[in-house]
């Protein structure tokens, strides 16, 4: 909708930082506050504003502030948004009546709406997108049915006693600082729950939630993934007898996501668990948000305005005097710059506790691997066959595998030229039956041929996990292989019995063990740790660490494959927070976020060319612009092809903490000016987590 409005539409309401002209005051027939100033519908930068329209006598009730309205703009009706009420106006002439209240129910509140203004302009957004975001789509059999319900009477809370806390430095301060009604800002390194050790994560953070309803305060929890939402909101419900938990998730479809967002919203649950979208969610009198292993980039939301959980969290923490808990089994760059920045507090593990919870690391070397003999030089040594025997005699043993499928990668087995589709150039995988596919078009390939040399064999440059349970069959047979990954026969696996067997997984889909794996071995260690991407070695360091919790105290965790060597010494060290430390002064070192701020920028060379001009101008730090990848594959050559349209270029531009809020204001004037004068479209991501 927002893309049809046109910037020379004419307005029947009137744009409130037009030029300035006299503010008058606006009669209503019987209407206290008879104007009512809308923000559009709409995706538009430059009206990202609000407008004036009349609120006719029949609608005064109805058309309350964080309503959702039918306004008249040009030649077409456009829903908004009730953003103020007031008397005044600066419109010379008649206001237009808003036409429709599309419910009567407030559904942004006072909160949401500062937060929605607060993530636009960071993000230099449009608070459009924001609110798409925020309040989920409206069902009206749902709203009937849900918002004139009585609220259920709250059960009265008392402080938990802080013992399971007591596992970590500053664990039970936190507790006690959220029970007093306090807003404690903490990162959080959990250990794997040990039973007489270390409590689970959900149980602690269930104390948590119980020690902030006690304040008479709501709770919000964010995870990345439906599953995992559903599983710690039945932990919670469980853990607070009689306490209304609803699971917030756009996975739930229109009705049942409608429901939990209404219970929220009218005070009915005071706890919320939910995905990336439910940062917004409008917990009454927030007290705490939890967010639990806020480096999945699943929590980074992949559309405008390209904000992750962690920072809408944040921002709410600051604004509304809410605790926050950053919470994982490591730790994520961008949680450490909060406790570098003073910000937040570090919530770590006494290391007598940690040496007794988590199972010892070991990455062999090349002394090692060289005592092994020639098996040393397999993927797979002998050593770690012999820890995979040792482990199926007592229970299962997982294997990390970083690719999922059969051969994901394969090239010219002469020239070792990487195999491309000769109609997308994408990368071509082979599958278990010998057919070779398209990984970007998904094309067969039945007659390969060289590009470079002429050959026409392929041979295999990536194995996945398909091809591994086949040569992990042979070695053991007669043992039961079971594969877990997205694109596996069988999908994702929960969890599996305690009985001997091989679990093959994707890194994020291994499945629980009854009592924990007796072996994990943790494969092709450089196709995650060396990657040239922006915290290559940091993501692999959160993956290795969520497979290694699995594993039993007493189980061997072997790391394979020539993995990054800082990576995997901290590994060894379980040194989350010394590792992350390290990652944030390199990248304070390269002005990269979160070290610093960075904003990415895509679209057409002369635009980019223009704007990083005014960016230098301005005193900010600008590099590019340069082709920008194509579908996903290697950066594009920029060679012209006669008659087609020039490649998108992709640049950055960099500005000191401390300039963080300039830039981001600086570049959302720039996509306002140039949306008003309709020049072509430039995509701005500021801090992405890919930079090139």
């Amino acid at each position: 909708m927002g893309d049809a409005v046109t910037a020379g539409a004419p307005a029947q309401g009137v744009l409130l930082d037009a030029p300035a002209t006299a503010t008058r005051r606006v009669a209503g027939a019987g209407v206290s506050q008879p104007v009512a100033r809308v923000l559009l519908e709409t995706a538009v930068p430059h009206l990202d504003r609000l407008f004036d329209y009349l609120v006719p006598p029949e609608l005064d009730v109805a058309a309350a502030v964080g309503t959702r309205v039918v306004v008249r703009f040009g030649r077409q009706d456009l829903h908004g948004w009730v953003w103020e009420r007031g008397d005044t106006t600066t419109h010379p002439g008649r206001l237009a009546p808003i036409r429709r209240v599309v419910s009567d129910l407030p559904v942004l509140n006072p909160e949401t709406m500062r937060l929605v203004e607060a993530v636009a302009a960071r993000t230099a957004g449009v608070r459009s997108d924001v609110i798409r975001l925020a309040v989920p789509a409206r069902h009206a059999t749902t709203e009937r049915d849900e918002r004139d319900r009585p609220a259920p009477a709250a059960p009265h809370w008392s402080p938990p006693p802080a013992d399971a806390w007591a596992a970590y430095a500053g664990g039970p301060a936190f507790l006690q600082r959220l029970a007093a009604g306090q807003a404690p800002r903490a990162v959080w390194t959990a250990l794997p729950g040990r039973p007489g050790l270390v409590a689970t994560w959900t149980r602690l953070v269930a104390d948590a939630a119980r020690a902030t309803l006690a304040g008479g305060r709501g709770v919000l929890v964010i995870v990345a993934t439906t599953e995992r939402a559903e599983a710690v909101a039945a932990a919670l419900t469980d853990a607070l007898d009689g306490e209304a938990v609803v699971t917030l998730s756009a996975e739930h479809g229109p009705a049942r996501r409608y429901r939990a967002f209404l219970r929220a919203l009218t005070g009915r649950a005071r706890v919320v668990v939910g995905t990336r979208g439910a940062a917004f969610a409008p917990v009454h009198n927030p007290g705490l948000a939890v967010i639990w292993d806020d480096g999945d980039d699943r929590l980074d939301e992949p559309r405008a305005p390209y904000i992750h959980a962690r920072t809408v969290l944040a921002l709410r923490s600051g604004l509304s005097g809410a605790g926050l808990l950053i919470a994982g089994y490591s730790r994520s760059v961008e949680a450490q710059a909060y406790i570098e920045q003073g910000w937040a507090t570090d919530l770590h593990a006494h290391r007598e506790t940690m040496r007794a919870a988590v199972a010892r690391v070991q990455v062999p070397g090349a002394p090692e691997l060289e005592a092994e003999g020639p098996s040393g030089a397999a993927r797979i040594p002998s050593l770690a066959h012999r820890a995979l025997r040792e482990a199926l005699r007592r229970g299962p043993a997982l294997v990390q595998v970083p690719r999922g499928g059969y051969a994901p990668m394969v090239a010219c087995a002469r020239c070792r030229s990487v195999a491309r589709c000769p109609v997308c150039s994408g990368p071509l995988a082979l599958g278990r039956d010998g057919t070779v596919t398209c990984r970007w078009c998904g094309r067969n390939t039945a007659n390969w041929t060289c590009p470079e040399c002429g050959h026409t064999r392929l041979r295999m440059v990536h194995v996945g996990t398909t091809r591994t349970a086949e040569e992990l069959g042979r070695a053991f047979p007669g043992v039961p292989v079971v594969t877990s990954g997205a694109r596996e026969d069988h999908g994702v696996i929960a969890g599996v019995d305690a009985r001997p067997r091989l679990v093959i997984a994707t890194p994020g889909a291994e499945p629980v063990a009854d009592g924990g794996y007796w072996a994990v071995l943790l494969l092709d260690g450089a196709a995650l740790s060396s990657r040239p991407d922006l915290g290559a070695a940091s993501e692999a360091m959160r993956q290795w660490t969520n497979a290694a919790v699995l594993a039993h105290p007493d189980a061997a965790v072997v790391l394979l494959g020539r993995p990054h060597p800082v990576a995997a010494q901290a590994l060894v060290r379980w040194d989350h927070a010394g590792f992350a430390r390290r990652e944030l002064a390199e990248r304070a070192q390269l002005h990269l976020p979160p070290a610093w701020r960075a904003a990415r920028l895509d679209g057409p060379r002369t635009r980019l060319e223009d704007l990083f001009e005014q960016a230098r101008a301005a005193g900010f730090e600008a590099l590019g612009p340069v082709a920008a990848p194509q579908h996903g594959g290697p950066t594009d050559s920029g060679a012209a092809t006669p008659g087609a349209q020039p490649p998108n270029m992709r640049g950055l531009i960099r500005a000191p903490l401390a300039r963080g809020r300039e830039l981001a204001a600086f570049l959302q004037l720039q996509m306002r000016e140039a949306s008003v004068h309709r020049e072509e479209p430039v995509r701005v991501e500021l801090d992405p987590t890919v930079l090139w």
